[in-house]
């Protein structure tokens, strides 16, 4: 079916990071011409004020059933701590509510399994907003891949290393930092756009080989660095390396697609240089707009029309058992 007119939006526990920092969630939707913020709400009553004084003041609310149950939204952008995950998103399927939820969607695989089982079971719409599949070098990758301009694969290195987890209770989070609340460090989280992207360069399943965390760099419970290496059912091998260990507000980062006849780099968010036989392309890879802008609005796009999301909850589930493996070899 599809959804004519304004989308209704509410959000639930705001106090997440990306509500205003990041991904911006909210601030974005604000901004929409065709999106109405119809309510925000979070456990603390003080948070959900200020996320509400931010945002132009929409009604803000501690109990996420009174405000669904108040407002009546059409989409719902959910939120939260990782161990309250699983339980919001079994509430929203039972009740009807299309949404899209942050990863990881769980403390673990098996909790996401129950919601990828739910969500299937009722022909749900769920949304999981993973930016870099809308990204430069993945478009590129795609259409060699497309063109086998790769020949036989070789390896995949993806570094995904963000500024300091001292932003997580700056911005409301400091849950983020108890492995209890949270499942583990920037592996839990930062993992899921570097398995994601392993799992789909490669078209194949894959398994851990190996993985190692340190806690050196902030001494917090959990990990701040983490290097995982992988192997797809083919033998493409894979390193990730997953880091909160950058020294200023900005981003460590490089994608690498190998085979025998090309490589493909993608380095700090910008730079793409291809190398084949023919010499080496380097060329600016800057997306016309922020990634995490394009895949919201993909996601919206997707439910008015009634199509399926571009990344559900069984991809995310096949993600998240690949970080449950490096977890259990690290430890």
């Amino acid at each position: 079916m599809t959804h004519d007119g304004p989308i209704r939006v509410a959000a639930i526990e705001v106090s997440h990071w990306h509500s205003l920092w990041d991904a911006a969630y909210l601030r974005m939707l604000a901004a929409m011409p065709d999106v109405k913020l119809v309510g925000v709400q979070d456990p603390s009553a003080e948070v959900a004020a200020k996320r509400a004084a931010a945002l132009g003041n929409p009604p803000a609310f501690t109990d996420y059933r009174a405000m669904l149950g108040k407002t009546r939204p059409d989409f719902v952008v959910a939120l939260g701590q990782h161990r309250r995950m699983a339980e919001t998103a079994h509430y929203l399927l039972d009740h009807g509510l299309p949404f899209l939820m942050e990863k990881p969607m769980g403390l673990n695989a098996d909790e996401v399994r129950g919601v990828a089982e739910k969500a299937v079971a009722k022909r749900a719409f769920v949304a999981v907003p993973l930016p870099q599949r809308h990204s430069p070098f993945v478009e590129r990758a795609g259409r060699m891949l497309a063109e086998s301009a790769f020949g036989p694969l070789s390896h995949v290195y993806l570094r995904l290393n963000r500024p300091t987890s001292a932003r997580y209770p700056a911005w409301d989070s400091a849950w983020m930092l108890d492995p209890e609340l949270a499942g583990g460090g920037c592996l839990r989280n930062l993992g899921t756009h570097c398995f994601d992207l392993f799992l789909l360069l490669t078209g194949e399943e894959a398994r851990v080989t190996g993985a190692q965390l340190s806690r050196r760099v902030h001494g917090q419970p959990v990990e701040d660095y983490a290097s995982v290496q992988l192997r797809s059912a083919g033998g493409v091998l894979g390193t990730i390396e997953l880091g909160n260990t950058v020294p200023y507000d900005g981003s460590d980062s490089e994608l690498k697609l190998a085979g025998r006849d090309a490589i493909l780099v993608l380095y700090h968010d910008d730079t793409l240089r291809s190398i084949t036989a023919r010499g080496e392309e380097t060329l600016k890879a800057t997306p016309p707009e922020p990634l995490y802008l394009t895949c919201v609005r993909d996601i919206l796009t997707r439910w008015r029309r009634g199509d399926a999301p571009l990344v559900g909850v069984g991809d995310l589930l096949r993600v998240v058992r690949l970080i449950d493996e490096a977890y259990s070899l690290a430890r």
